[in-house]
């Protein structure tokens, strides 16, 4: 599948830094252990603790940017309480479970506890990164920003500046690195769009407008009037959350209309996107025409910006409009400089099984085990991705993790390249990625009290997958 990488000496990498001590970064960190190639392994963490999106800080965020539609903003500041390390609050919220359940969530090398739910908390899963993390937590530096990566060609080879801040000491200190690998995740620049009057509405108003990243609670909504944008997966959790304690009915505002079972669990009144903010009425012209008035409450789930503030000098840029990274073979390399890699941009994936599998591509990558397509091969394949996925570009299809990580674990496995073996999903973990969001519907609508998938009505049954489930366990044209 064409040439390992335009330089025929190969990688030549012995020193690495990792950019986020959450999900992607382990993997990374476990992945680049195993593969007893490489000479220093950094990882640099801005929180205290390992966990990423999971370290929940019960304050949110103080910033707030009313329309948001840019990535080139300032990184929020982090609160500082008197008592403790700097905390850059999450869009964790206080009651939320995971979309996936139990069986499916974890790494390959450590499962959850038995006595999990089967769609674990926001708390077990943060308990549960703690301790996958322990073999490699001598390589993190807590409270270590990365505030610049610079690429500095030396000797025909690509070299890292990597400039690290120490939240502790106010001393920034730079060090060079054969490779980078960026898992500073993708929920930080929040997305609300530059609706007419918006700003406006937003100055005259202040506090009504607010965006999922600074929800915790509903307890502030009640009895008032609330619209929520957005019906993706956190819209139609918050909106649920909210809808027990505001003014009836919540108007939860789309583009595209919601699944009727899951509008009916929500309890929502489902109203057409907003058109138009009107300040003195306090209110909103809906695309139908319709107007509503004395709005206590716009909650916007309408997701993030990509952005990645500290490789702003790598040019051509890496985003322009925060749609999407840019320039990324199969979501992951830098085409034009490969040893900089993006584990964790997929969205609609099970993270964790994918972070892995990634982690055993580049690891193996570096080591001059896995040959890459040429850069004119993977520019082809980026190109050819963009036109079937749109604007979405980072959306996978449906059981595209599924193929991802059997193609990873197969070809790894048929070549015997060394290494941690990644993880492969049967026909069982198969089955319950096809099923988890109507079990996680219904997981919802029986009080979140379930502990197995056969608790809520899915049983297994060995055999009766479906065609494109089954196909998924056959040989397959390699995909990566």
């Amino acid at each position: 599948m064409g040439s390992r990488h335009p330089d025929p000496g190969g990688f030549n990498v012995s020193r690495i830094a990792v950019v986020g001590a959450g999900p992607a970064g382990l993997a990374a960190a476990k992945y680049l252990v195993a593969q007893k190639t490489f000479g220093t392994i950094d990882v640099f963490e801005q929180q205290a603790e390992v966990g990423g999106v999971w370290y929940y800080s019960p304050s949110p965020s103080t910033t707030l940017h009313v329309p948001q539609v840019s990535p080139f903003t300032p990184p929020d500041p982090p609160l500082r309480p008197d008592d403790g390390a700097p905390i850059f609050p999450s869009p964790m919220y206080e009651t939320l479970h995971t979309n996936v359940p139990r069986g499916l969530m974890p790494f390959s090398d450590l499962g959850f506890p038995d006595d999990s739910l089967i769609f674990p908390s926001r708390e077990a899963v943060q308990e549960y990164v703690v301790e996958y993390s322990q073999d490699v937590r001598h390589l993190i530096k807590f409270s270590s920003q990365v505030q610049d990566v610079r690429l500095r060609p030396a000797h025909g080879r690509d070299q890292w500046d990597v400039d690290v801040l120490s939240l502790s000491t106010d001393i920034v200190n730079t060090a060079t690195y054969d490779a980078v690998v960026v898992a500073s995740g993708h929920y930080s620049v929040t997305y609300i769009p530059a609706i007419k009057n918006i700003a406006e509405f937003h100055a005259a108003h202040p506090g009504v407008i607010s965006h999922s990243k600074l929800y915790r609670t509903p307890e502030s909504f009640a009895e008032k009037k609330v619209v929520v944008v957005g019906n993706a997966a956190s819209g139609l959790d918050i909106a649920a959350q909210i809808d027990r304690v505001c003014q009836k009915p919540l108007l939860l505002s789309v583009r595209t209309a919601t699944p009727p079972a899951n509008l009916a669990f929500v309890g929502a009144e489902e109203v057409p996107q907003i058109d138009e903010f009107l300040v003195a009425e306090k209110g909103v012209r809906l695309h139908d025409g319709r107007v509503e008035t004395d709005i206590d409450a716009v909650v916007f789930a309408t997701g993030y910006l990509f952005t990645f503030p500290f490789l702003s000098s790598l040019k051509p840029p890496l985003v322009t409009d925060g749609r999407r990274a840019r320039g990324l073979y199969r979501d992951l390399f830098h085409i034009d400089h490969p040893t900089l890699v993006f584990p964790g941009l997929p969205i609609k994936v099970v993270p964790f099984s994918v972070c892995e599998s990634q982690a055993a591509m580049f690891s193996r990558t570096w080591a001059n085990l896995w040959a890459l397509p040429s850069a004119a091969e993977m520019r082809k394949d980026e190109d050819d991705e963009a036109k079937k996925r749109g604007p979405s570009f980072h959306v996978w299809p449906s059981l595209a993790d599924a193929e991802f990580v059997n193609s990873v674990h197969d070809r790894v496995t048929r070549e015997r390249l060394f290494g941690k073996e990644p993880p492969r999903w049967d026909d069982g973990l198969i089955w319950q990625r096809r099923i988890c969001f109507d079990a996680k519907l219904k997981f919802e609508i029986e009080g979140r009290k379930a502990m197995s998938l056969e608790e809520l009505g899915f049983i297994y049954q060995p055999g009766q997958e479906d065609p494109k489930t089954a196909s998924l366990q056959r040989d397959q044209p390699e995909i990566i």
